[in-house]
């Protein structure tokens, strides 16, 4: 396993956990790919603009990551955790993740996070969530929003 690859990853969890954003963006190579289970499917600038806006309405977030594994074909693995108040219900959340990473050339090519979007909703929406957060189109209701509110987030800082 390259040191070089697991600084990059380790940078990347306190980078978090100080809210830092620019740092957290600087970690991914300009095509690199995210993907979890609010954000399915983001491609290079978009990461570091969900991380902004994470960051910034995070602010009684806290992150802890436990160290980089391998496993095979030089991907890393890493379970963490976030704690914080959902910003739109101030609801408290306890989140714990399972991530994957492939690094090129320094940089996170590919990160995937994985986690009981469930468990999440029933934290961060209270009895909606326990009532339909398991479902496919409440979860689909999440995944939109979360679109919307990334695109108002960074239209808002572009826009005068």
């Amino acid at each position: 396993m390259s040191t070089d690859a697991v600084e990059v990853v380790e940078r990347l969890y306190a980078a978090f956990d100080r809210r830092d954003h620019t740092t957290m963006a600087a970690c991914y190579g300009p095509a690199a790919r995210f993907s979890d289970p609010v954000f399915p499917a983001l491609q290079g600038h978009e990461i570091g603009e969900m991380w902004r806006m994470l960051c910034e309405r995070g602010t009684d977030l806290r992150v802890a990551a436990g160290p980089v594994r391998e496993a095979e074909g030089g991907r890393l693995l890493v379970d963490w955790e976030a704690r914080y108040s959902y910003s739109a219900t101030r609801r408290p959340v306890h989140n714990r993740i399972r991530a994957s990473f492939y690094l090129e050339g320094g940089l996170i090519r590919d990160h995937r996070d994985r986690f009981d979007l469930y468990a999440w909703a029933r934290q961060a929406l209270g009895l909606p969530g326990v009532l339909l957060g398991w479902s496919t189109p409440f979860q689909q209701a999440i995944r939109s929003r979360a679109r919307r509110a990334l695109a108002a987030d960074v239209a808002a800082r572009w826009l005068p």
